[in-house]
């Protein structure tokens, strides 16, 4: 089913890495031991529910903007769009385009009204003017679907990059580490809660933006700091020429991949609003002015981040070559590691340990995002379904943390089912897809629940439930699952739906049924209610 992960090529020549390779295993081990620390210290402090799930309320715009860098800057973005570039010039780096321009959506429509209007999660904002039960039912499980669509591409890319380090090749080997990588995200999230998470996301945040700049500072130095001379020098050796620095090398072959370029900016515009992971570090903080400065950070931050990915991504295919990317991994995924490790010298020591090093940061960066993702899925599921649904309001604090941990676990193993059928794609092709199911279904409600006074909860169920259906269906038969060879099952073919993101179909869908329901319903709007919400997220008077 897959095509082996061979270390041969690159890490084999000279012996050099084979060599080091106690040291990569030192790094790993390192980070896995201070971060583990940082998790132990972190759940010491986690005495209720507000820590648990908010870190407490206690940290500052910029604690945050650099946590929330390090939520989004996920696998996708150091492993993914690197790849994505590398295979296809121009068009993979149109990923980095639309992850950035997505926070724009993020600031102006949706970081200070939720911060003033939630206490934990995104069911306790559509809770506010709507019946309770169904809607926080709805908003848990529309949390929960979207947490494990990103969190195959996370897991996706640890198997990827484990195994280029340790030469390992076997299908069984690399499902191995998708499992520890997933024991390693439920023991974070079980014992630190959201300030163990918080911190480890902060240090790995640190710690990638250094990597990249020490690499895209190796990459320039070696054409003289001239960009023209490096993207001239990464067109000669894709092998497309020209092509390669022009629109159109992945999505101008066809109206379909046309189509698909318009569905994948859609999602990827809109989906940050939406993703559950982010909407629940707008209540770390403690006032909306540190929340709107969070995001002015991050911005900054993840701009900075997304810009030095023409490094990466042109530098790999003009030092490494797409030949030697493809015949590591299929989808592209080593193409930073391997650029590091030529960087350094494939021959020598230097690039073997600029290649752990690397890959220690993007070890760091994958176990940091799977935390967030995780604990915004059992915090949901604990919050909206649990105690509120289930237990109708009546659980303790201390009950509703208990259930958060026991959903951790849950949803740690899911996600390892999953992300090992899903170790051969593309990241970034996969955290696009999650996108759009949170583009799909959550953000449509959120925005009508904030801005619209004749929203009901017919309109929240039908946006919600339809726009995940909608997304979800349209991916399983869609090529990303079947079909092709680079699909998640490559010798089935059930494939009808021709786009390889549902974003075109599916987001506009969930705001029409969103739109539909309320008019339809033959519930009326709580207009005094939605006043209260309005003054409350415009100016966060009540907020907690």
């Amino acid at each position: 089913m897959s095509t082996p992960l061979t270390l041969a090529a690159p890490l084999a020549a000279g012996g050099a890495a084979s060599e080091h390779r106690p040291l990569i295993i030192t790094l790993f081990a390192c980070f896995v031991v201070a971060t583990l620390f940082i998790t132990v210290w972190a759940g010491r402090q986690t005495k209720s529910a507000a820590d648990f799930y908010a870190g407490g309320r206690q940290f500052t715009g910029f604690q945050n903007g650099l946590a929330i860098s390090g939520d989004y800057m996920s696998a996708a973005s150091f492993l993914g769009i690197a790849g994505a570039i590398a295979l296809f010039g121009y068009d993979g780096f149109l990923y980095s385009i639309g992850f950035l321009v997505a926070w724009l959506v993020a600031l102006l429509l949706v970081a200070e009204p939720l911060r003033n209007s939630g206490r934990f999660t995104m069911g306790d904002v559509l809770a506010y003017r709507m019946r309770q039960r169904p809607v926080r039912t709805a908003a848990g499980t529309s949390t929960i679907v979207v947490s494990i669509f990103y969190l195959l591409a996370q897991m996706a890319g640890a198997g990827v990059l484990v195994s280029l380090l340790l030469g390992i090749t076997s299908d069984m080997g690399k499902i191995a580490i998708v499992a520890l990588v997933g024991v390693l995200m439920i023991v974070y999230v079980t014992i630190g809660g959201m300030k163990g998470t918080t911190w480890v996301q902060m240090v790995k945040a640190v710690l990638l933006i250094a990597g990249t700049l020490l690499i895209t500072f190796l990459v320039l130095l070696k054409y003289g700091f001239n960009v023209s001379e490096l993207l001239g020098k990464a067109a000669e050796n894709s092998g497309k020429g020209a092509a390669f620095l022009e629109p159109g090398l992945k999505y101008g072959v066809s109206a379909t991949s046309k189509l698909d370029f318009i569905s994948l900016g859609i999602a990827l515009v809109l989906g940050t609003a939406g993703l559950p992971h982010i909407l629940i570090r707008f209540y770390t903080v403690p006032t909306a002015k540190a929340a709107r400065k969070s995001v002015n950070w991050a911005i900054g931050i993840i701009g900075a981040f997304y810009l030095m990915t023409i490094a990466l991504g042109f530098g790999a295919a003009a030092i490494v070559g797409p030949a030697e990317i493809t015949a590591s991994n299929k989808a592209g995924n080593t193409a930073a590691p391997l650029l590091a490790l030529h960087i350094g010298g494939a021959d020598s020591p230097g690039g073997a340990i600029l290649l752990a090093v690397i890959s220690a940061v993007a070890f760091a960066t994958i176990l940091a995002v799977v935390a967030g993702l995780t604990l915004a899925s059992s915090s949901s599921f604990a919050h909206d379904i649990y105690a509120n649904v289930i237990r109708r309001g009546q659980a303790t604090e201390k009950e509703e943390v208990r259930a958060a941990r026991w959903a951790t676990v849950l949803i740690g193993v899911v996600s390892i089912g999953l992300g090992a059928l899903a170790r051969d794609l593309n990241v970034a092709g996969l955290v696009a897809l999650a996108f759009a199911v949170a583009a799909s279904a959550n953000l449509p409600t959120i925005l009508y629940s904030l801005f619209w006074k004749r929203f009901t909860t017919q309109g929240a169920l039908w946006s919600i439930y339809g726009g995940l259906t909608a997304s979800v269906v349209l991916v399983l038969f869609s090529p990303v699952v079947s079909g092709k060879a680079s699909s998640m099952f490559p010798d089935a073919d059930f494939a009808w739906f021709p786009l390889e993101n549902p974003g075109l179909i599916s987001i506009p869908l969930g705001f029409l049924l969103g739109w539909l329901g309320s008019l339809l319903s033959k519930e009326r709007p709580d207009t005094g209610k939605y006043a209260e919400l309005e003054v409350k997220s415009l100016t966060g008077v009540g907020a907690h």
